[in-house]
């Protein structure tokens, strides 16, 4: 387990109203910052997946965000445009099921392998994590917060325990703790508790230092 989980991070929630400020500020400082850098390669990202693949550059979906509410959230498309979304759902609940039985799915968490619906540019996209950009403007939004939970959908919503839902406290975000305590080679139940695990620990230092380490994550997980 990564250090980001060891004893030194404070061991139970605290009322994050006085927090809530700072954190909003640092979200509009790294998101603004990100857009003003990325921009131009956002763009050209966008032009190459409109010339590469029919349909539109920006993919756009319903997640939950906090309390359970749904947002429309912006993604680079990786996909043939109006795929069916069975092969998900079906990977999805097959792999809690196993997980509920103690069985233990190779792959790690949502590593579905041979995927149709992904189109050659998005394949690199996804690898890069370059599909997740745009999200920094759900972030200016309001929408979500660069660090948090990953936001889910309805229907993976429905599947989870009631400890769970403990996640939904706090906006979600482009990066989190699991995303640097193991990304894929987790399972999905492990994701779960890192996302829990957050919600109790949050801090302002804390989001910095995931922030700080989610480049270094991206880095392992390609050269894997």
């Amino acid at each position: 387990m990564s250090q980001l989980t060891d004893e030194r991070l404070p061991s139970r929630a605290r009322p994050m109203r006085g927090k809530d400020a700072a954190k909003r500020a640092l979200d509009l400082l790294v998101a603004s910052a990100a857009l003003l850098v990325l921009g131009p390669v956002l763009a050209v990202l966008a032009c190459l997946v409109w010339l590469t693949s029919p349909g539109p550059a920006l993919f756009r979906q319903q997640r939950l965000g906090r309390g359970e509410r749904p947002f429309t959230i912006l993604k680079l498309r990786t996909m043939t445009a109006n795929n069916d979304d069975r092969i998900h759902r079906d990977y999805v609940t097959s792999l809690l099921a196993d997980e509920q039985e103690g069985g233990t799915k190779s792959g790690g968490l949502y590593k579905l392998d041979a995927d149709p619906r992904i189109t050659a540019v998005g394949g690199w996209l996804r690898t890069s994590s370059l599909d997740e950009l745009p999200q920094l403007l759900n972030v200016l939004r309001g929408d979500m917060s660069v660090v948090g939970p990953r936001p889910v959908l309805a229907w993976e919503a429905e599947m989870f325990h009631d400890a769970d839902r403990e996640r939904f406290q706090v906006k979600p975000g482009i990066t989190g703790l699991w995303q640097v305590s193991g990304r894929n080679r987790l399972s999905f139940r492990e994701a779960l508790a890192l996302d829990v695990e957050y919600v109790r620990r949050r801090s302002l230092a804390l989001d910095v230092l995931i922030i700080l380490r989610t480049g270094p994550a991206l880095i392992r997980y390609r050269a894997r």
